[in-house]
């Protein structure tokens, strides 16, 4: 399973995010998925993409970080795959 993970820097401190991801690395229980990542311009947010089957792994990671970041997780899926699980109710009224 894919969750968009929406990251708040508290204190707007991303460096001390960026210093401890520096020296101890995304700190990812084995079986949880780094897909990718993108932060806001101003470095108040960050936002990735994770994967796994067991939602305890994502929490075991958030629990990693929670001193630095506020989070907001998502379940997500492709686009195209949310349109072929509707494609049948498409056309109903």
């Amino acid at each position: 399973m894919l969750f968009m993970v929406i990251e708040r820097f508290r204190n707007q401190d991303g460096k001390a995010v960026y210093r401890r991801f520096r020296d101890k690395g995304r700190m990812t229980p084995e079986g949880l998925e780094f897909v990718g990542s993108w932060v806001s311009a101003d470095l108040d947010r960050c936002f990735q993409v994770m994967e796994c089957d067991d939602v305890g792994l994502l929490q075991s990671w958030v629990a990693e970080w929670s001193d630095l970041v506020e989070f907001e997780i998502v379940p997500v899926q492709a686009g195209k795959d949310s349109g072929a699980s509707l494609a049948a109710q498409l056309d109903e009224a």
